[in-house]
């Protein structure tokens, strides 16, 4: 089992405002979802298996409601599935990575996070998941009838440092296979996912997420910024 890059995560107040745009603009269909006690989470999945999740926070008090204060709505984090947790973070230490919240106590999900601010502006997750344990049961939030066709989800576009930080986290770490795009981008792929990451090398700039890329054969009307309710950019992708 190799690493596979599994989800990109968005955080917003109440998930059922997503669905007008995940839905009714790019077609996603419920693919399952869960509350945790702390938060809630729901799935779509796209015409290539790729999938969005959208967090929304429960109680008063916890790390989403502080996310959405400090930050607003927007993407929050990106998820790997890894064969061994344990190994994982060991790689991640061994450049110099500060392992969060490590969690072992669930034998069907392990579970382990990078901090934004070492990894490239955003959080990433390591998840180490096994067959078993009960299917959580999901009522998705209700939807837009008649869904158009639905888009692929690309991947996530990103801004680093330097090449050699890209590098270090994407092909070291999460060892994906890493090829330079016409645009000069670095384009870091897994060979089970649908989902890549894209990379602009801009040292005087912010690091992290620049926009969710999709691709499709209809038009899509997107916003020219960031969504007014999901906080993201959406942009269109010649990739098919």
């Amino acid at each position: 089992m190799n690493v596979r890059f599994d989800h990109i995560a968005l955080a917003l107040p109440r998930m059922a405002d997503a669905t007008p745009f995940l839905v009714g603009v790019l077609g996603g269909a419920p693919a399952f979802g869960a509350d945790s006690g702390v938060y809630r989470f729901g799935q779509w999945r796209f015409a290539n298996g790729a999938r969005l999740e959208v967090l929304e926070p429960s109680g008063n008090d916890g790390f989403l409601h502080r996310f959405l204060a400090t930050r607003g709505p927007g993407i929050h984090h990106v998820t790997f599935k890894v064969p061994s947790l344990r190994e994982a973070c060991a790689r991640a230490k061994a450049h110099g990575y500060e392992i969060v919240e490590e969690n072992e106590t669930n034998p069907y999900w392990k579970e382990a996070f990078l901090h934004p601010r070492q990894a490239l502006g955003i959080v990433v997750q390591f998840a180490e998941s096994a067959r078993g344990g009960a299917a959580p049961s999901w009522t998705p939030p209700p939807a837009p009838p008649d869904a158009p066709a639905p888009v692929a989800i690309v991947g996530l576009r990103m801004r680093a440092h330097s090449r050699d930080r890209a590098r270090t986290q994407w092909v070291t770490i999460l060892e994906g296979e890493e090829a330079e795009a016409p645009d000069l981008s670095l384009v870091y792929t897994w060979p089970r996912s649908p989902l890549r990451i894209a990379i602009e090398i801009d040292a005087a700039r912010e690091e992290g997420p620049l926009a969710i890329e999709f691709s499709g054969r209809r038009a899509v009307g997107v916003p020219q910024g960031r969504h007014p309710v999901l906080g993201a950019i959406f942009r269109q992708s010649a990739r098919s």
